[in-house]
């Protein structure tokens, strides 16, 4: 069918397109005036989104919240919210909702619960796309009620949020605070064991007590030497004073033995000229023979003596050099045991740093987690209280009509083709080619 066809066909059957657009025009304005009317309020709010652990303590980063958005919305429309909105009203205490909950339930669900999913149908919540503002509109027959719905729901998408943000804090807060008491307790054992410890070793100091240890092992190392050299020198002086006689020098330097041969080489002398003058049976030879004999007795006397002085000195220092081996082997032995015992003790110490560490790391953070859930501030702020509007959002009378005035058009031109199509009749030439297929030779016009 072509446009010309279309045309005559919308000629013929222009009484069907007109009531057509007659009566969806006029059933639209009716609707439109006796429809009741609906008043939408809307209220702006700010999400501030922080992302925030509340048991580390480390922020998120903003491209991982990029669903905050859509989350809040959800949050908005959720049931919870609705629930906080019937009760912060005390919509259910009316004796008129009340009947109505009494006739429509069926007494399965809570009167709050009812209301709530009533609220929520009628609620709308759109976020922008390039701001962090959300608005949340409500629409009702009361243009007041509708505001205050709306305000009652942001005021309760606050109280949500800050209850979301504060109870992870609280949760997280009473975690710490056992963990806290563990690693109290940990850092109370390590001290204990490590006071046990210095208690039962006597330590107060170590490094102190450990450095007079030195010094004492020192002094007796040094001590150790010399008596060493002196028994040395003492073993020496023996053997060269057994060996040698008064050739010794410990001999050859004792004053009596100097005395005692001035006198034996004196007595000899005596001796010799005696044997000169006298004969061996004289007793003036006699005599000077026995002072001989004497002195040298006294002599082997005293040479005896003072080698074994110089004896009796090496087994002194023999002794000595034995006691002081015997106090150096117990100064290293104390020592030793001090050395283990720092180190057990810094082992101690550094167990009572690392538990103090945790502890203050834990109790830090038990601080800041314990004063976030004490946090009475919310990251939701209202921008824009609603207002109760003075216009209807709904019906809106000029777009209604418009919009019917457009589809009662559309409507009519295609009820009037449908109706051609059921019932065809040739009004032009192009109809009676088509339909008998047989060419057309003339036209006679009617005058």
């Amino acid at each position: 069918m072509n446009l010309s066809q279309i045309i005559l066909v919308l000629k013929a059957r222009a009484k069907i397109v007109l009531w057509t657009f007659a009566i969806v025009v006029s059933v639209t304005i009716i609707l439109s005036l006796v429809l009741p009317k609906s008043y939408t309020a809307k209220t702006s709010v700010v999400v501030n989104y922080k992302g925030i652990d509340p048991v580390t303590g480390m922020s998120t980063p903003a491209q991982h919240s990029q669903g905050s958005m859509s989350t809040q919305v959800d949050i908005i429309k959720s049931h919870a919210v609705a629930v906080r909105v019937v009760q912060n009203l005390g919509l259910a205490n009316s004796p008129v909702i009340k009947q109505q909950f009494e006739e429509e339930s069926n007494g399965v669900v809570r009167i709050e619960d009812w209301l709530a999913d009533l609220l929520i149908k009628k609620l709308d919540v759109s976020p922008s796309r390039e701001s962090s503002i959300i608005e949340i509109g409500y629409s009702g027959s009361d243009p007041q009620f509708s505001a205050t719905i709306a305000n009652a729901f942001a005021e309760a998408y606050q109280e949500a949020s800050l209850r979301l943000k504060v109870e992870p804090s609280q949760k997280a807060a009473g975690y710490l605070l056992t963990q806290a008491k563990n690693y109290r307790e940990k850092l109370e054992q390590a001290q204990a064991k490590l006071s046990q410890y210095q208690q039962e070793n006597g330590l107060t100091s170590i490094a102190e007590n450990l450095d007079v240890e030195n010094a004492k092992l020192n002094q007796l190392a040094n001590q150790l030497i010399l008596v060493q050299a002196q028994a040395l020198d003492s073993s020496s002086r023996q053997k060269n004073a057994n060996a040698n006689g008064d050739a010794s020098p410990d001999v050859a330097a004792s004053p009596v033995i100097q005395n005692l041969k001035v006198a034996l080489a004196q007595a000899n002398s005596k001796l010799a000229e005696a044997g000169n003058r006298l004969g061996t049976n004289h007793p003036q030879y006699l005599a000077a023979q026995a002072e001989v004999d004497k002195l040298k007795s006294q002599l082997d006397i005293e040479v005896s003596r003072i080698g074994n002085s110089v004896g009796g000195s090496a087994r002194i220092y023999s002794q000595n050099e034995a006691l002081l081996k015997s106090a150096l082997a117990a100064q290293k032995q104390k020592v030793l045991e001090l050395n283990r015992s720092r180190d057990q003790l810094s082992v101690l110490q550094r167990d009572v740093e690392t538990a103090q560490t945790a502890y203050n790391t834990v109790a830090q953070r038990l601080n800041q987690t314990s004063i976030e859930g004490k946090a009475n501030e919310s990251d939701i702020a209202i921008l824009n209280p609603a207002i109760a509007p003075e216009k209807a959002s709904s019906p809106r009378l000029l777009l209604n009509t418009v919009l019917s005035i457009i589809f009662g058009a559309i409507l009519g031109v295609g009820i009037a083709l449908i109706s051609e199509l059921l019932n065809r009749k040739i009004r032009s030439v192009d109809d009676f080619v088509e339909l008998t297929n047989i060419p057309v030779l003339g036209i006679i016009k009617s005058n």
